[in-house]
């Protein structure tokens, strides 16, 4: 079964490359229009792929799917055609005194690298699928996706509206488990781009180093929330609660684990909860709260609470509306505070992924700073507060893939800011020019001028004079 499907993607493979190959150099008109359809399709069917999205996860708000899945992805898209034709154009680069004088010239062409992969994540079904894909096309390649299987509905019905709107030599989407999954990233794209987590990313690298396939990686990691002494407690309180609690928690950029300083702890914690008590006042109903996606999600994160617990940690649950989850099979599950947490529980070893939030405290900022240096790099840091000298010396002393100042997650919100992780939490970045340059080739195109360029500069045999005056002006 597992080979049907592999001869299946590498004959649709070997459809775009050549499609690609034929239609080269393809005008901006079409891609254009890919990028149009795309938006099309996500407009016509909102609602259809808002009710798939809350069907596989049990719950989930359609306000929060068409704001997170649907309008901003249309946003992106709107954004990709507003620029891409300056995007697209070449660039002029410098040449060497005296060969401009003389007639060279240097440039940067952005072309298309042919059919690029993308393995996208259940957490944000169609985002994440549609987000690499606008800036694809606006490079002007054609695109093979494979979508999360633990989100089969909205996989099955991403499907059938791409082979309604696309033809499949411009873009084709196959469903299936782990094992297509595995086939996918096994085959020889020009790009592939993958989004979930650290561990799968590395399987996913490995495969694609086969055929020497370059990759983005858009990985996670434990992203921290500094909150300095001079943040406003209540109004950070809310804003991590707000990152924290959005699907559930189930996001890649979810403000992780909180630092703040020891002598503001409570204060601190009470901020949280007050604001995820403000926006949800009850849970267990209440469809603006999303359901964790699977029982084996939801079993882990029991897990990691456990743990914490056994291990010493003081656990706070926040229940404001005080109701009974232990009878319930809806996978919902309040927002956990763990207090006095130390790096033997799982908790600060894993990335959550869900709504557990630790808290360590600091004496001094460097501590903190220290402790995240320590540690795998980051996908997203937060800092709240007002001091500049201090907000200067976290982001100038730590490192991550972005930065949000005075709130959570905002940074990948924001198009022309390319997204990205450092290290374990990722590499390469799409959103902004970056994106468009990542799923393009930087092709360097140098013109010779007629005179004899290499005895002018001494650099033909027999080697002399003009040849030492020339290695002396280099070094000089």
């Amino acid at each position: 079964m597992a080979d049907d499907r592999k001869t299946d993607m590498e004959a649709v493979l070997r459809k775009q490359r050549a499609a690609h190959h034929q239609m080269r150099p393809e005008p901006q008109a079409l891609r254009k229009d890919r990028i149009q359809r795309a938006m099309k399709l996500l407009t016509d069917h909102a609602d259809d792929l808002c009710k798939v999205m809350a069907a596989d996860f049990g719950n989930r708000s359609p306000h929060q799917s068409m704001i997170t899945d649907i309008a901003g992805t249309v946003n992106f898209g709107k954004y990709c055609l507003k620029h891409m034709d300056k995007w697209s154009r070449p660039e002029k680069r410098h040449v060497q005194f005296p060969l401009g004088l003389l007639g060279a010239k240097a440039e940067v062409r952005y072309e298309p690298k042919g059919v690029v992969g993308i393995l996208s994540p259940w957490n944000f079904p169609v985002n994440l699928s549609f987000g690499p894909l606008m800036q694809i096309f606006a490079a002007g390649n054609r695109a093979m996706i494979k979508p999360s299987e633990f989100t089969e509905k909205t996989s099955l019905l991403t499907k059938e509206l791409v082979e309604e709107y696309f033809t499949p030599d411009e873009c084709a989407v196959f469903t299936g488990g782990p094992e297509v999954a595995a086939a996918f990233s096994e085959l020889p794209f020009d790009h592939l781009i993958f989004t979930g987590s650290t561990a799968t990313g590395r399987k996913v690298m490995e495969s694609a180093a086969k055929n020497l396939v370059p990759v983005t990686l858009e990985l996670g990691g434990k992203s921290p929330v500094f909150l300095g002494e001079s943040a406003d407690f209540a109004k950070a309180g809310e804003r991590v609660a707000l990152g924290k609690m959005l699907n559930a928690g189930q996001i890649c950029l979810a403000p992780d684990y909180l630092y703040v300083p020891e002598s503001k702890q409570d204060e601190a914690i009470h901020g949280v909860w007050q604001g995820t008590a403000n926006m949800y006042p009850t849970l267990l109903d209440n469809e603006d709260y999303a359901s964790v996606v699977t029982d084996r999600h939801f079993d882990r994160l029991q897990e990691l609470v456990a743990d914490a617990r056994d291990k010493g940690a003081e656990v706070i649950e926040v229940n404001p509306g005080n109701e009974d989850f232990s009878n319930t099979n809806a996978r919902k599950m309040p927002l956990t505070i763990l207090k006095n947490v130390n790096d033997d529980m799982r908790a600060m070893q894993e990335e959550i992924f869900g709504p557990v939030l630790p808290v360590k405290t600091y004496r001094h900022i460097d501590e903190a700073i220290d402790y995240v240096n320590d540690h795998d790099r980051p996908l997203g840091l937060y800092f709240f507060g007002q001091d500049s000298d201090e907000r200067e010396k976290v982001l100038s002393r730590t490192i991550s893939g972005g930065v949000t100042v005075n709130d959570v997650i905002f940074h990948v919100s924001m198009e022309d800011l390319p997204f990205g992780g450092v290290g374990p939490s990722g590499m390469g970045s799409y959103h902004g020019v970056e994106g468009f340059r990542e799923f393009s080739h930087a092709r360097s195109i140098y013109t010779q001028p007629k005179i004899d360029v290499a005895k002018l500069g001494g650099l033909k045999p027999p080697y002399g004079p003009a040849t030492e005056k020339a290695v002396k002006t280099m070094m000089k």
